[in-house]
Protein backbone atom coordinates (compact mmCIF):
# COMPACT_ATOMS: atom_id res chain seq x y z
CA UNK A 1 0.00 0.00 0.00
CA UNK A 2 2.79 2.41 0.98
CA UNK A 3 4.61 1.62 -2.27
CA UNK A 4 1.43 2.29 -4.28
CA UNK A 5 0.88 5.63 -2.51
CA UNK A 6 4.50 6.62 -3.17
CA UNK A 7 4.09 5.79 -6.85
CA UNK A 8 0.82 7.75 -6.95
CA UNK A 9 2.41 10.85 -5.40
CA UNK A 10 5.37 10.57 -7.79
CA UNK A 11 3.02 10.37 -10.76
CA UNK A 12 1.01 13.33 -9.46
CA UNK A 13 4.16 15.39 -8.97
CA UNK A 14 5.31 14.52 -12.49
CA UNK A 15 1.90 15.44 -13.93
CA UNK A 16 1.85 18.79 -12.15
CA UNK A 17 5.43 19.47 -13.26
CA UNK A 18 4.57 18.62 -16.85
CA UNK A 19 1.47 20.85 -16.72
CA UNK A 20 3.25 23.89 -15.28
CA UNK A 21 5.82 24.78 -17.90
CA UNK A 22 7.28 27.78 -19.63
CA UNK A 23 7.24 27.85 -23.41
CA UNK A 24 9.20 30.29 -25.53
CA UNK A 25 8.32 31.74 -28.92
CA UNK A 26 9.85 34.53 -30.98
CA UNK A 27 8.25 36.95 -33.43
CA UNK A 28 10.83 35.78 -36.00
CA UNK A 29 13.41 33.02 -36.30
CA UNK A 30 15.59 34.79 -38.88
CA UNK A 31 16.28 38.47 -39.49
CA UNK A 32 17.73 39.64 -42.81
CA UNK A 33 19.56 42.99 -42.61
CA UNK A 34 20.10 43.06 -46.36
CA UNK A 35 22.98 45.34 -47.30
CA UNK A 36 24.57 47.26 -44.42
CA UNK A 37 27.39 49.75 -44.41
CA UNK A 38 30.89 48.65 -43.44
CA UNK A 39 31.85 49.46 -39.83
CA UNK A 40 28.33 50.74 -39.06
CA UNK A 41 26.92 48.43 -36.33
CA UNK A 42 23.33 47.24 -36.72
CA UNK A 43 20.87 45.85 -34.18
CA UNK A 44 18.02 43.37 -34.33
CA UNK A 45 15.31 43.00 -31.67
CA UNK A 46 13.58 39.66 -31.19
CA UNK A 47 10.29 39.81 -29.27
CA UNK A 48 10.09 36.80 -26.94
CA UNK A 49 6.68 35.60 -25.72
CA UNK A 50 6.02 33.21 -22.86
CA UNK A 51 3.35 30.90 -24.28
CA UNK A 52 3.48 28.60 -21.25
CA UNK A 53 1.73 28.77 -17.89
CA UNK A 54 4.59 29.61 -15.52
CA UNK A 55 7.14 32.48 -15.53
CA UNK A 56 9.81 32.29 -18.23
CA UNK A 57 13.39 33.07 -17.18
CA UNK A 58 16.03 33.79 -19.82
CA UNK A 59 19.18 32.66 -18.02
CA UNK A 60 21.73 33.46 -20.75
CA UNK A 61 21.99 34.56 -24.37
CA UNK A 62 25.06 33.82 -26.51
CA UNK A 63 26.17 34.73 -30.04
CA UNK A 64 28.11 32.57 -32.50
CA UNK A 65 31.03 34.99 -32.80
CA UNK A 66 32.74 37.90 -31.06
CA UNK A 67 31.41 40.18 -33.80
CA UNK A 68 28.04 40.33 -32.04
CA UNK A 69 26.87 41.04 -28.50
CA UNK A 70 23.50 40.30 -26.93
CA UNK A 71 21.24 41.92 -24.35
CA UNK A 72 18.04 40.39 -22.99
CA UNK A 73 15.19 40.78 -20.51
CA UNK A 74 16.57 39.75 -17.12
CA UNK A 75 13.36 39.70 -15.05
CA UNK A 76 10.95 36.73 -15.28
CA UNK A 77 8.41 36.98 -18.10
CA UNK A 78 4.89 36.17 -16.91
CA UNK A 79 2.65 33.79 -18.93
CA UNK A 80 1.35 35.60 -22.00
CA UNK A 81 3.79 38.48 -21.56
CA UNK A 82 6.73 39.54 -23.73
CA UNK A 83 10.43 40.21 -23.31
CA UNK A 84 13.21 41.19 -25.69
CA UNK A 85 16.47 39.72 -26.95
CA UNK A 86 18.69 42.22 -28.75
CA UNK A 87 21.74 41.37 -30.86
CA UNK A 88 24.17 44.00 -32.16
CA UNK A 89 26.50 43.13 -35.05
CA UNK A 90 29.69 45.20 -35.49
CA UNK A 91 29.88 44.98 -39.34
CA UNK A 92 33.70 45.03 -39.25
CA UNK A 93 34.20 42.46 -42.04
CA UNK A 94 33.07 42.93 -45.65
CA UNK A 95 30.95 40.24 -47.30
CA UNK A 96 27.97 38.02 -46.57
CA UNK A 97 27.34 36.86 -43.00
CA UNK A 98 24.96 34.59 -41.09
CA UNK A 99 25.15 34.40 -37.29
CA UNK A 100 23.19 32.64 -34.56
CA UNK A 101 21.83 33.76 -31.21
CA UNK A 102 21.40 31.05 -28.56
CA UNK A 103 18.74 31.62 -25.88
CA UNK A 104 19.03 29.55 -22.67
CA UNK A 105 15.94 29.45 -20.46
CA UNK A 106 13.78 27.34 -18.16
CA UNK A 107 11.46 26.55 -21.10
CA UNK A 108 11.12 23.31 -22.96
CA UNK A 109 13.33 23.12 -24.99
CA UNK A 110 15.85 24.90 -22.78
CA UNK A 111 17.95 26.16 -25.74
CA UNK A 112 16.54 27.94 -28.79
CA UNK A 113 18.55 29.32 -31.71
CA UNK A 114 17.65 32.42 -33.73
CA UNK A 115 19.64 33.77 -36.69
CA UNK A 116 20.46 37.02 -38.46
CA UNK A 117 22.14 37.52 -41.82
CA UNK A 118 23.03 40.10 -44.44
CA UNK A 119 25.88 41.58 -46.44
CA UNK A 120 28.44 44.17 -45.36
CA UNK A 121 29.32 46.52 -48.24
CA UNK A 122 31.33 49.74 -48.61
CA UNK A 123 28.32 51.57 -50.07
CA UNK A 124 24.70 50.48 -49.72
CA UNK A 125 22.83 50.49 -53.05
CA UNK A 126 19.97 48.10 -52.35
CA UNK A 127 17.56 49.38 -49.67
CA UNK A 128 14.68 46.97 -50.30
CA UNK A 129 15.53 44.84 -47.26
CA UNK A 130 16.68 47.48 -44.78
CA UNK A 131 13.92 49.95 -45.78
CA UNK A 132 11.11 47.74 -47.13
CA UNK A 133 8.32 50.36 -47.21
CA UNK A 134 7.97 52.97 -49.93
CA UNK A 135 5.96 56.19 -50.01
CA UNK A 136 6.47 57.98 -53.30
CA UNK A 137 10.22 58.04 -53.93
CA UNK A 138 11.05 57.72 -50.23
CA UNK A 139 11.82 54.40 -48.55
CA UNK A 140 11.21 53.75 -44.83
CA UNK A 141 12.21 50.99 -42.42
CA UNK A 142 8.78 51.02 -40.74
CA UNK A 143 5.24 51.91 -41.78
CA UNK A 144 3.66 52.14 -38.33
CA UNK A 145 4.64 53.94 -35.13
CA UNK A 146 3.82 51.93 -31.99
CA UNK A 147 4.54 52.78 -28.36
CA UNK A 148 3.24 49.53 -26.79
CA UNK A 149 3.88 49.82 -23.02
CA UNK A 150 4.14 53.36 -21.72
CA UNK A 151 4.12 54.25 -18.03
CA UNK A 152 3.05 57.68 -16.85
CA UNK A 153 6.00 60.07 -17.01
CA UNK A 154 7.93 58.02 -19.60
CA UNK A 155 9.37 59.67 -22.73
CA UNK A 156 10.03 56.74 -25.11
CA UNK A 157 11.61 57.30 -28.51
CA UNK A 158 11.16 55.67 -31.92
CA UNK A 159 13.48 56.21 -34.86
CA UNK A 160 12.35 55.87 -38.47
CA UNK A 161 15.00 55.18 -41.10
CA UNK A 162 14.51 57.21 -44.31
CA UNK A 163 16.14 56.89 -47.77
CA UNK A 164 15.78 59.43 -50.58
CA UNK A 165 15.42 57.69 -53.95
CA UNK A 166 14.24 60.80 -55.79
CA UNK A 167 16.47 62.80 -58.12
CA UNK A 168 16.43 65.95 -55.95
CA UNK A 169 17.32 66.92 -52.36
CA UNK A 170 14.63 65.89 -49.87
CA UNK A 171 13.64 67.25 -46.45
CA UNK A 172 12.02 64.50 -44.31
CA UNK A 173 8.93 65.91 -42.61
CA UNK A 174 5.99 64.30 -40.81
CA UNK A 175 2.79 66.34 -41.11
CA UNK A 176 -0.12 66.53 -38.61
CA UNK A 177 1.96 65.59 -35.57
CA UNK A 178 -0.27 65.11 -32.48
CA UNK A 179 0.59 67.26 -29.43
CA UNK A 180 2.17 64.33 -27.56
CA UNK A 181 4.84 63.72 -30.24
CA UNK A 182 8.02 65.70 -30.93
CA UNK A 183 10.02 65.21 -34.15
CA UNK A 184 13.75 65.54 -34.85
CA UNK A 185 15.34 64.79 -38.22
CA UNK A 186 18.93 64.06 -39.12
CA UNK A 187 20.21 65.38 -41.44
CA UNK A 188 17.82 68.20 -42.31
CA UNK A 189 18.18 67.51 -46.05
CA UNK A 190 18.88 64.18 -47.77
CA UNK A 191 20.69 64.14 -51.10
CA UNK A 192 19.82 61.57 -53.79
CA UNK A 193 20.51 58.01 -52.61
CA UNK A 194 21.32 59.08 -49.05
CA UNK A 195 19.67 57.97 -45.86
CA UNK A 196 18.75 59.67 -42.61
CA UNK A 197 16.45 59.34 -39.62
CA UNK A 198 13.33 60.84 -38.10
CA UNK A 199 13.25 60.53 -34.29
CA UNK A 200 9.91 60.75 -32.51
CA UNK A 201 9.68 61.32 -28.76
CA UNK A 202 6.43 60.61 -26.91
CA UNK A 203 5.47 62.81 -23.94
CA UNK A 204 3.27 60.45 -21.92
CA UNK A 205 2.06 63.31 -19.69
CA UNK A 206 0.11 64.61 -22.70
CA UNK A 207 -1.84 61.37 -23.18
CA UNK A 208 -5.38 61.88 -21.94
CA UNK A 209 -6.26 58.44 -20.57
CA UNK A 210 -5.10 54.90 -19.88
CA UNK A 211 -5.24 52.45 -22.74
CA UNK A 212 -4.95 53.05 -26.45
CA UNK A 213 -4.49 56.44 -28.10
CA UNK A 214 -4.51 56.41 -31.90
CA UNK A 215 -3.74 58.99 -34.54
CA UNK A 216 -1.96 59.29 -37.90
CA UNK A 217 0.95 61.28 -39.23
CA UNK A 218 1.73 61.84 -42.91
CA UNK A 219 5.10 61.71 -44.62
CA UNK A 220 5.69 64.66 -46.93
CA UNK A 221 6.96 63.15 -50.19
CA UNK A 222 8.00 66.55 -51.53
CA UNK A 223 7.69 70.20 -50.61
CA UNK A 224 4.03 71.26 -50.48
CA UNK A 225 2.72 67.67 -50.30
CA UNK A 226 -0.81 67.03 -48.99
CA UNK A 227 -2.17 64.34 -46.69
CA UNK A 228 -3.74 61.20 -48.17
CA UNK A 229 -4.03 57.46 -47.57
CA UNK A 230 -0.89 56.95 -49.67
CA UNK A 231 1.40 58.81 -47.24
CA UNK A 232 -0.39 57.92 -43.99
CA UNK A 233 1.57 56.35 -41.09
CA UNK A 234 -0.64 55.10 -38.21
CA UNK A 235 0.44 56.01 -34.65
CA UNK A 236 -0.57 54.17 -31.48
CA UNK A 237 0.41 54.52 -27.83
CA UNK A 238 -0.75 52.44 -24.86
CA UNK A 239 -0.61 54.11 -21.43
CA UNK A 240 -0.55 51.65 -18.53
CA UNK A 241 -1.66 52.09 -14.90
CA UNK A 242 1.14 52.22 -12.32
CA UNK A 243 1.30 49.35 -9.78
CA UNK A 244 4.88 50.01 -8.65
CA UNK A 245 3.78 51.15 -5.18
CA UNK A 246 1.80 48.00 -4.39
CA UNK A 247 3.16 45.95 -1.48
CA UNK A 248 3.86 42.23 -1.73
CA UNK A 249 0.80 41.56 0.45
CA UNK A 250 -1.41 43.64 -1.82
CA UNK A 251 -0.10 41.84 -4.90
CA UNK A 252 -0.78 38.45 -3.26
CA UNK A 253 -4.44 39.44 -2.86
CA UNK A 254 -4.74 41.04 -6.31
CA UNK A 255 -6.96 39.91 -9.17
CA UNK A 256 -5.49 37.81 -11.99
CA UNK A 257 -6.84 37.64 -15.52
CA UNK A 258 -6.77 34.50 -17.65
CA UNK A 259 -7.99 34.17 -21.24
CA UNK A 260 -9.03 30.99 -23.00
CA UNK A 261 -6.92 32.18 -25.94
CA UNK A 262 -4.91 35.21 -27.03
CA UNK A 263 -4.77 34.33 -30.75
CA UNK A 264 -7.89 33.98 -32.91
CA UNK A 265 -7.74 32.80 -36.52
CA UNK A 266 -10.69 34.11 -38.54
CA UNK A 267 -9.30 32.98 -41.91
CA UNK A 268 -11.35 29.73 -42.23
CA UNK A 269 -14.56 31.56 -41.29
CA UNK A 270 -14.04 34.44 -43.74
CA UNK A 271 -13.40 32.22 -46.76
CA UNK A 272 -17.13 31.83 -47.43
CA UNK A 273 -18.66 34.84 -45.70
CA UNK A 274 -17.92 38.49 -45.02
CA UNK A 275 -18.55 38.41 -41.28
CA UNK A 276 -17.45 36.05 -38.52
CA UNK A 277 -17.90 35.86 -34.73
CA UNK A 278 -15.83 34.19 -32.02
CA UNK A 279 -16.04 34.10 -28.21
CA UNK A 280 -13.09 34.25 -25.77
CA UNK A 281 -13.63 33.25 -22.14
CA UNK A 282 -12.15 35.57 -19.49
CA UNK A 283 -11.60 34.24 -15.95
CA UNK A 284 -10.52 35.94 -12.73
CA UNK A 285 -8.12 33.49 -11.08
CA UNK A 286 -7.06 36.01 -8.41
CA UNK A 287 -8.28 36.82 -4.92
CA UNK A 288 -10.06 40.14 -5.42
CA UNK A 289 -12.44 41.60 -8.03
CA UNK A 290 -11.02 42.00 -11.54
CA UNK A 291 -11.93 45.20 -13.36
CA UNK A 292 -11.60 45.55 -17.12
CA UNK A 293 -11.31 49.31 -17.34
CA UNK A 294 -10.68 49.64 -21.05
CA UNK A 295 -11.62 47.51 -24.04
CA UNK A 296 -10.33 48.89 -27.32
CA UNK A 297 -9.76 47.81 -30.91
CA UNK A 298 -7.14 48.99 -33.42
CA UNK A 299 -9.08 48.29 -36.62
CA UNK A 300 -12.55 49.50 -37.68
CA UNK A 301 -13.35 46.01 -39.00
CA UNK A 302 -13.31 44.61 -35.45
CA UNK A 303 -16.29 44.76 -33.11
CA UNK A 304 -16.36 43.59 -29.46
CA UNK A 305 -19.01 42.91 -26.84
CA UNK A 306 -18.24 42.14 -23.19
CA UNK A 307 -20.96 40.85 -20.86
CA UNK A 308 -19.25 41.90 -17.60
CA UNK A 309 -16.48 44.37 -16.80
CA UNK A 310 -16.10 43.36 -13.13
CA UNK A 311 -15.44 39.71 -12.23
CA UNK A 312 -15.39 38.33 -8.70
CA UNK A 313 -12.70 35.74 -7.82
CA UNK A 314 -13.36 32.57 -9.82
CA UNK A 315 -15.97 34.25 -12.02
CA UNK A 316 -16.01 34.08 -15.83
CA UNK A 317 -17.42 36.12 -18.69
CA UNK A 318 -17.40 35.96 -22.48
CA UNK A 319 -15.86 38.45 -24.88
CA UNK A 320 -17.59 38.24 -28.25
CA UNK A 321 -15.43 39.33 -31.21
CA UNK A 322 -16.89 40.16 -34.61
CA UNK A 323 -14.72 40.65 -37.68
CA UNK A 324 -16.02 42.08 -40.96
CA UNK A 325 -13.89 41.43 -44.03
CA UNK A 326 -15.30 44.38 -45.96
CA UNK A 327 -14.12 47.00 -43.45
CA UNK A 328 -10.56 45.71 -43.03
CA UNK A 329 -7.87 48.39 -42.95
CA UNK A 330 -4.56 46.66 -43.68
CA UNK A 331 -2.55 49.52 -42.19
CA UNK A 332 -4.15 49.12 -38.76
CA UNK A 333 -3.41 46.24 -36.39
CA UNK A 334 -5.87 43.39 -36.01
CA UNK A 335 -5.83 43.14 -32.24
CA UNK A 336 -7.90 43.86 -29.15
CA UNK A 337 -6.56 45.66 -26.11
CA UNK A 338 -7.75 45.37 -22.51
CA UNK A 339 -6.54 47.45 -19.56
CA UNK A 340 -7.13 45.75 -16.20
CA UNK A 341 -6.34 46.10 -12.50
CA UNK A 342 -4.26 42.90 -12.57
CA UNK A 343 -0.80 44.16 -11.50
CA UNK A 344 0.92 41.32 -13.38
CA UNK A 345 -1.04 41.83 -16.60
CA UNK A 346 -2.35 45.40 -16.68
CA UNK A 347 -2.39 45.15 -20.49
CA UNK A 348 -3.84 42.13 -22.26
CA UNK A 349 -3.89 41.75 -26.04
CA UNK A 350 -5.78 39.39 -28.32
CA UNK A 351 -4.28 39.10 -31.79
CA UNK A 352 -6.58 38.37 -34.71
CA UNK A 353 -5.71 36.78 -38.06
CA UNK A 354 -7.82 37.53 -41.12
CA UNK A 355 -5.58 36.70 -44.09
Amino acid sequence: MKRNMTALFSLLAFSLSAYAQSHISSNKETHNFGQIEWKKPVTVDYTITNTGNKPLVLSNVTTSCGCAVAEWTKQPIAPGEKGTVTATFDAQALGHFEKTVGIYSNADPSLVYLTFKGEVVREVKDFTTSHPYQIGQIRLDRNTIDFPDVNAGDRPEITIGVVNLSDRPYEPVLMHLPPYLRMEKSPNVLLKGKKGTIKLTLDSKKLNDFGLTQSSVYLARFAGDKVSEENEIPVSAVLLPDFSKMSAQEKAKAPAIRLSQTEVDFVPHLLKKNKATHAVVITNTGKSPLTIGKLQVFNPAVGVSLKKTVLLPGEQTRLTITLTRKGLNKKKHLRILMITNDPVQPKVEINLKAN
